[in-house]
């Protein structure tokens, strides 16, 4: 009685996503330097390096995931196997929500895919960084809108219409590789250059539409004033951080995932006395 009081107490403006008690579901970003995952019916977000130890003993920790591509794709399904597996009922299997970077292409759903395996999902639906990141930010899908990603390793550029991928832009640059010799300018020139090419080789006036409308920044990057400065001087539009910029990706895709619950496919899968292995992209 007195936990259900207390649930009753908090303020819904304390909940930064939905959450749902009686599904079984996780939200996963794998991220280079840092992975993020929420699942169902906690109200706090796992937020680790992206490290993995080896199968035996005597050997470092190593990074399984690189610039946006996995490398070590055993070594990731040990890493998730040692974070998530004790958070998930035990004879459960799970609906899970994976964000993908938005070139990482076939290759790497398919890589990624085969690591999250171990956490014995009934379904595996997929979602563009990007998408994740406007669903989190509650942002108009109606209208086209620029999302630029500012990750440690990577830095993506992305033009969204109606809610779905038309172009995406990306460099191997991110923060963890500015120091003296590789200033933040650096990073918001590169967005320019990747912006200035899409508005030339868009025959349509969708580009040219979302950056009226403003550019919205996720990412670490976008926690820097000395990037988002020079950013939105170098595109002379309005940058806008989404709330809590580091975590958008994962936010975004739990907000999909309690969607995806109450999908009556979701309903139907639940309830099969037999794992489903379905894979789709949202």
């Amino acid at each position: 009685m007195t936990t259900l009081a207390k649930r009753r107490a908090t303020p819904p403006r304390h909940r930064s996503w939905p959450w749902c008690r009686h599904c079984s579901g996780i939200a996963l970003d794998l991220g280079s330097t840092r992975t993020r995952a929420w699942t169902s019916g906690r109200r706090t977000i796992l937020d680790v390096p992206t490290v993995t130890f080896p199968a035996s003993p005597g050997e470092g920790a190593t990074c399984p995931v690189q610039r946006g591509t996995i490398v070590d794709t055993p070594g990731t399904a040990r890493m998730l196997d040692r974070l998530l597996a004790p958070r998930l009922p035990r004879h459960g299997h799970p609906l899970l929500i994976l964000t993908t970077p938005v070139l990482g292409g076939v290759a790497y759903r398919a890589e990624a895919r085969t690591a999250v395996d171990v956490l014995r999902p009934r379904t595996v639906l997929t979602v563009p960084t990007a998408r994740a990141v406007a669903v989190a930010a509650e942002a108009d899908l109606a209208r086209p809108l620029l999302v630029v990603d500012l990750g440690a390793h990577l830095t993506e550029v992305t033009l969204l219409v109606d809610g779905a991928v038309t172009d995406a832009r990306r460099t191997a640059l991110g923060t963890s590789d500015l120091d003296d010799f590789t200033p933040p300018t650096r990073i918001a020139e590169a967005v320019v250059a990747m912006v200035t090419g899409m508005l030339d080789q868009d025959h349509t006036p969708h580009t040219r539409h979302a950056l009226r409308r403003g550019t919205l920044l996720a990412g670490g990057g976008a926690l820097r004033a000395d990037i988002t400065g020079s950013l939105g001087e170098g595109l002379r539009t309005p940058v806008q951080p989404v709330r809590a910029p580091h975590t958008a990706a994962v936010r975004g895709a739990a907000r999909l995932l309690q969607a995806a619950h109450a999908h009556p496919s979701s309903t139907r899968a639940s309830g099969s006395p037999q794992r489903r292995r379905l894979h789709g992209a949202l």
